[in-house]
């Protein structure tokens, strides 16, 4: 069986090497003829661990090729997955379908013999049905040889262990509509059903449903939590107790249960919005009405660093604490306290893409504080092991370094705002020596806080009430 893979991204790159670590030949396609070539070198334009050597594998030993024909693929392969993106579209919260549209149609313009082609992007529920159609009316059209069914197969990836998951997969969903559709794909997945991965056959509707409704259940865990540590940070508490305490009931589980700055990245927050877009779109407004206020309490987080930020400076300086007053989840005017404080201020940056193991920045939480923190009138020093380049790309006007040490030189308050094991192992002596205050805010709660507090540290970490002995 030959495989197919429309779209070279983040998860059609992964999905093409791994099937090829899974024994198949492996035919991947894109429409952007520099990309191809890149990856015919074994270059990938993005991180993520264990993927480059995969590449490098079975490229070298031809099992794994690059294209930019689908008349080449639609001749060639028995079984196409299709993982282009489906971004959000500009100036709304719905997906972005044209990609997937387009990888569709051209696949049955082209595929002249018994063919599955296989969806894996995240999509709107109703999508594959739709597609069904558009597959059946322009194989009609087109009056080719050969019987092409549709399948649904979404994909569970966490970036940076993307390749882990997709050769090792915690479940396997398949939205079929006949027996051999589904005959197909466990034949596909054969080597991680043997080792017992459980399987899900269902029609094309749940499938759809069950990457989004995975997301926004995930969003709502570190919503929940965050909303939480708002309480905290007023009445006092340890929101890291009450997470593990909550966490021990077996209903609730302590998986994502991480107080912190919230959550980002280019699956998460686009998701959760396409889905209140489609909920709209079927006429059920107040079904997910909940989704809205967990993406301010995601927002309020990155204010509530600022207001951290200019508490902690405003202490260091003169023994008192002052707020900004911002807290309206917009974060894009800075109050005049806030500029009055950080004005001039020399703050350390400590990662900005949105998790570690990856460097991506999109709608990162971290990058976005960064920039806030600069638009106030502070003089940032960013450093984030792999994903500077891209944070440079998105935010050109902020000051990069390239070692954890350039960061801290001279700095009067340090931020981790990206949980890397770079950071969690940093010595507390060496790192205050190289700063002009010992300042630290600990947007993870990833850093035990006594070792810092005893080399003279003030620690202060969202979902903890900022009370410092000389607060007045």
């Amino acid at each position: 069986m030959r495989i197919s893979v429309i779209g070279t991204g983040y998860l059609g790159a992964t999905h093409a090497a791994c099937m090829a670590e899974l024994g198949f030949e492996v035919l991947g396609l894109d429409i952007d003829q520099a990309k191809i070539d890149a990856l015919t070198r074994g270059e990938l334009p993005f991180h993520e661990p264990g993927l480059p050597e995969l590449l490098t594998k079975h490229v070298d030993s031809g099992r794994l090729r690059f294209t930019t024909s689908y008349e080449e693929v639609g001749t060639w392969a028995d079984v196409h997955f299709i993982g282009v993106g489906t971004p959000q579209k500009p100036g709304e919260s719905a997906a972005d379908l044209r990609f997937v549209d387009a990888a569709v149609a051209s696949l049955a313009e082209h595929i002249t013999r018994d063919a599955l082609i296989v969806g894996k992007s995240t999509v709107p529920v109703g999508t594959a049905e739709r597609l069904g159609t558009l597959l059946a009316d322009a194989r009609a059209h087109a009056g080719l040889p050969g019987t092409v069914e549709l399948a649904w197969n979404p994909e569970f990836l966490r970036e940076g262990y993307a390749v882990r998951d997709t050769l090792t997969p915690d479940r396997l969903v398949v939205g079929v509509e006949s027996a051999h559709a589904e005959n197909v794909l466990r034949q596909v997945y054969a080597k991680s059903l043997a080792e017992g991965t459980p399987w899900i056959a269902t029609d094309f509707a749940t499938a759809e449903l069950v990457k989004v409704a995975a997301n926004a259940f995930l969003a709502t865990k570190i919503s929940f939590i965050n909303a939480f540590s708002e309480i905290t940070e007023i009445a006092g508490g340890d929101i890291g107790t009450l997470a593990d305490a909550i966490g021990h009931d077996p209903r609730i589980g302590r998986k994502f249960l991480n107080a912190g700055v919230g959550f980002g990245g280019g699956c998460l927050p686009k998701d959760i919005r396409a889905l209140q877009a489609r909920v709209s779109e079927l006429g059920l407004d107040r079904t997910m009405r909940f989704l809205a206020e967990m993406d301010d309490i995601n927002l309020r987080r990155r204010d509530r660093v600022v207001d951290l930020a200019v508490q902690v400076l405003s202490h260091s300086l003169n023994g008192s604490i002052r707020t900004t007053g911002v807290g309206d989840g917009s974060g894009t005017v800075p109050s005049p306290a806030a500029v009055e404080v950080l004005n001039g201020a020399k703050i350390a940056i400590l990662g900005v893409t949105f998790k570690p193991h990856s460097d991506d920045v999109r709608d990162s939480p971290a990058l976005d504080v960064a920039n806030r923190l600069f638009t106030a009138g502070a003089e940032v020093a960013v450093y984030d092991p792999k994903g500077n380049a891209n944070a440079a790309r998105r935010f050109p006007r902020l000051g990069y370094v390239n070692t954890l040490q350039k960061a801290v030189i001279g700095a009067d308050l340090m931020i981790l705002l990206t949980e890397w094991d770079e950071f969690r192992q940093m010595d507390p002596e060496d790192i205050g020596r190289l700063m002009d205050r010992r300042t630290l805010i600990d947007a993870r709660n990833v850093l035990d806080p006594a070792p810092w507090r005893a080399a003279g540290f003030t620690h202060a970490a969202l979902g903890h009430r900022f009370a410092p002995e000389k607060s007045v």
